[in-house]
């Protein structure tokens, strides 16, 4: 008997296996595939894209909201991998409502879902209208994880907007559910006034989202980049991707000499996981 309940055991314990090493192989096969554009493959010694969404906990069938998508390098995982595994993928882009909206941004948006348009190759991408007036981002208790990559040291100058953001997620994300977040890390320099190097502690960053009724749930060093001496000419975007020449980003300088910023590669940056209370 007890050797028979050893092995009924054992046939669990693979049976409840099974479903996460299947996850595992879809997350590798979604970062490996051939939707994803050459230029975003190029960047993944330097972001790490398997190891930081394991570590942030993506898993299948889950309701996941990226924030500020930017050219696609996270939609064109997490997209294809929410339809293998049923779950569903929402960006965010301009609000269409807001009045008050450029025609840059919505050009920007409208770009955005031209390029994510195939339903074979990136399963649905469903686009949610995000800024300062913006409503929810879905239904109440809705979301298993929210995504912000390399964005609040842009939102933090605007506190209100910043407070907006982090409320908004905190309302959509399911008790428990997850809010990810990878920015740019100071540490151990302090951060510059308003955050103008695009760097930013990671004690304020921990701070100012616990605020918002989120607890820090664990911290990886996945993304770090101890060749990053954050003391650069144009701040954190005088490194690749960014690669800046000038202040602002305004033109190329064509004597600027890239480089030891080309040798450092991507920013050292903070992976935070935190949860909602609640």
């Amino acid at each position: 008997m007890l050797r028979f309940a050893s092995a009924c055991a054992v046939a669990v314990a693979l049976s409840v296996a099974a479903p996460a090493q299947a996850a595992d192989a879809q997350l590798k096969s979604a970062v490996a595939g051939a939707q994803r554009a050459p230029e975003h493959k190029a960047r993944d010694a330097a972001r790490n894209p398997e190891a930081t969404l394991t570590f942030w906990g993506v898993k299948p069938k889950q309701i996941v909201i990226e924030l500020s998508p930017g050219s696609g390098y996270w939609t064109e995982i997490l997209a294809p991998y929410a339809k293998a595994t049923g779950g569903t993928y929402y960006a965010t882009g301009a609000d269409l409502a807001n009045p008050q909206i450029s025609e840059g941004a919505k050009a920007a948006r409208a770009n955005f879902e031209k390029k994510y348009a195939d339903t074979a190759k990136f399963g649905e991408v469903k686009v949610i209208g995000f800024g300062p007036v913006s409503g929810p981002l879905g239904a109440p208790g809705s979301a298993d994880m929210v995504i912000t990559a390399r964005n609040l040291h842009n939102w933090a100058p605007n506190a209100a907007f910043l407070d907006k953001v982090l409320k908004d997620v905190h309302a959509v994300l399911k008790p428990g559910g997850v809010l990810a977040v990878e920015e740019h890390r100071s540490d151990p320099k302090p951060s510059a006034p308003k955050w103008s190097t695009g760097y930013m502690s990671q004690a304020e960053v921990i701070a100012m989202v616990e605020k918002a009724g989120f607890k820090l749930a664990a911290k990886s060093e996945v993304n770090a980049n101890p060749k990053d001496t954050k003391d650069h000419p144009f701040g954190v975007w005088t490194l690749p991707p960014s690669r800046w020449t000038t202040a602002g980003g305004r033109g190329s300088d064509p004597n600027f000499d890239r480089t030891k910023y080309d040798a450092i590669g991507e920013s050292d940056r903070m992976t935070l996981k935190f949860v909602k209370v609640g």
